[in-house]
């Protein structure tokens, strides 16, 4: 049957898909433009099997807040190459992807492929349906979500979005500002806990373990072995822990003493950079 160009144009604006692909389903479809979808989303989901053993490394790293700040989410979302990742397409799902998360709060991955996605398919049915029309792999590494009882939910996105972080915060200071500034911190020193307390016991006995045997090696006596351990250890807090860490907006001071002179405090948070 004769296939008009204002229906191929209709479909492709619905799909996405390539001009010939949208004639060839519509035809296939003897015109059907609900059974031409579902023919594209077939084909999509055979993309979406054959490049299932490509390596899938690019992508975004992108965050939703609630209106009212008190939650976040942040997910990576992942393709094959950086030109995929700066397509419209792409970054449009992604971003309704971390809404979804915001949204339905779901356990798992599984049970967040198995939500809708625009009302119109589910999630899963979505990345088979957007790896046909891109032709690459696309994936959800994984996705994590802040909750903040009395505090707000800052997030920091890096140019490029490769790079991502959420920080909860409380107190009666400079909040937006302050918090701001505190998530910048994170993804730009990248620490291991907000507190030292918080650092694995297995973490501390690795670093003295390695401070021992570093000092054991250049020869250093049995009875200062004990205070260089200590003295790296001390070291470690204060390159790893957020609080301890010198703040890179003015080295004068510690992350703590910016935060007190804000009259606010850290609880949380969470970083993904693309790919770790």
């Amino acid at each position: 049957m004769s296939i008009s160009a204002q229906d191929v144009k209709k479909l492709r604006d619905a799909t996405g898909v390539g001009m010939m692909d949208c004639k060839n389903a519509l035809q296939e479809a003897d015109g059907d433009f609900d059974e031409a979808v579902d023919i594209l989303r077939k084909k999509g989901q055979k993309v979406a099997a054959k490049r299932a053993e490509k390596e899938a490394d690019e992508g975004l790293v992108v965050t939703a807040i609630s209106d009212d700040g008190s939650v976040g989410a942040i997910v990576e979302v992942n393709c094959e190459t950086d030109f995929v990742a700066r397509n419209d397409d792409f970054r449009s799902f992604a971003e309704t992807v971390a809404g979804t998360v915001l949204a339905e709060r779901p356990e798992d991955l599984d049970a967040l492929e198995a939500l809708p996605y625009n009302d119109e398919a589910t999630i899963e049915e979505e990345l088979a349906a957007i790896t046909g029309r891109i032709g690459e792999k696309i994936a959800i590494r994984r996705f994590n979500i802040l909750e903040s009882d009395d505090g707000q939910i800052i997030s920091y996105v890096h140019p490029g979005s490769k790079l991502g972080v959420l920080v909860e915060v409380t107190g009666d200071g400079d909040v937006e500002e302050a918090g701001r500034d505190v998530a910048m911190q994170v993804a730009a020193l990248d620490p291991i806990s907000v507190r030292r307390e918080e650092v694995p016991e297995e973490v501390q006995e690795k670093e003295k373990e390695i401070a021992r045997e570093a000092a054991i090696s250049e020869g250093k006596p049995e009875h200062v072995l004990d205070q260089i351990v200590n003295g790296k250890l001390e070291r470690f807090f204060e390159d790893n822990v957020l609080l301890e860490q010198a703040f890179v907006k003015d080295s004068s001071q510690s992350v703590q003493e910016m935060l007190e002179d804000a009259g606010i405090s850290v609880e949380q948070f969470t970083r993904y950079a693309l790919g770790d």
